[in-house]
């Protein structure tokens, strides 16, 4: 079950985004970039992907994550963890990568690097209180599981 989002090209390289296989939870998004850009060992670059995007209401939002492939193979990944975009964004959606592997990288016009996928929002209401109820795990965190 899928819904509507506006997309606007804004840049003659940019490719339609699509999901690669029936099964993919992320539509793949290209590098919107008239030649190759070589991505030094340790540094970043911001690619355009040549589209902005409406989202259809405040209760959606696209993550931007790092492909899988580009991660374990090359090193390529997100250099902000995972990208936001708001409903209320109406700019290009441009993907930060950062090269974590042992060599330089060379991003190709049309190239994948990143994939977006589309999830509902929850918008919290914090309600304070004096204390929490408890559970079995408690305040352990960062390992304290034993996993």
């Amino acid at each position: 079950m899928g819904f509507q989002v506006k997309i606007k090209y804004v840049n003659d390289m940019a490719k339609k985004p699509f999901y690669a296989t029936e099964g993919a939870a992320g539509m793949d998004l290209s590098a919107a970039i008239s030649e190759p850009v070589i991505l030094k060992k340790g540094n970043r670059v911001l690619i355009p992907t040549g589209i902005a995007i409406a989202l259809p209401s405040a209760e959606s939002v696209a993550y931007i994550y790092a492909r899988s492939g580009l991660g374990i193979k090359k090193g390529i990944c997100l250099s902000n963890g995972v990208g936001v975009i708001d409903s209320d964004y109406r700019g290009e959606i441009c993907v930060g990568l950062i090269n974590l592997g042992d060599e330089d990288y060379t991003i190709e016009p049309g190239e994948r690097i990143a994939q977006m996928v589309f999830a509902p929002v929850l918008k919290a209401e914090f309600v304070e209180c004096e204390s929490l109820e408890e559970t079995e795990r408690g305040a352990g965190g960062f390992g304290s599981t034993g996993r």
